[in-house]
């Protein structure tokens, strides 16, 4: 998957567009994210991700960067065997479009407003 232009609010990956918090998957896009906590990323939102089982996560914390990714969340990930890699969402797109050509597994979890 390769995301083609990120801006406050909306995605646009492989042609498509989306205006809610998405997870890129190699082969799938999950979208309309939601979060129990809105801006704070728990282990439990990223079900689908540890499922998945990626050597690389790439976590964009919106626009202004202000989603929070406390210490257990990337933890629990490490534990997991997944190398997390945060960002604001800008950065985080920029990273995980470099990343995947290095990593098949490479997924990323992008909160795109705040």
């Amino acid at each position: 998957m390769h995301i083609d232009h990120y801006r406050f609010g909306q995605i646009d990956i492989e042609g498509q567009s989306y205006d809610a918090d998405v997870i890129v998957f190699p082969k799938h896009v999950q979208a309309r994210w939601w979060r129990q906590e809105g801006h704070r990323l728990a282990l439990e939102d990223l079900a689908t991700v540890l499922a998945e089982r990626p050597e690389v996560l790439v976590v964009g914390t919106g626009y202004y960067g202000r989603m929070q990714v406390p210490d257990e969340t990337l933890d629990g990930l490490r534990r997991a065997g997944i190398d997390v890699r945060v960002a604001d969402t800008s950065a985080a797109v920029d990273a995980f479009n470099r990343l995947q050509r290095q990593f098949a597994r490479s997924v990323a979890a992008l909160h795109l407003t705040c």
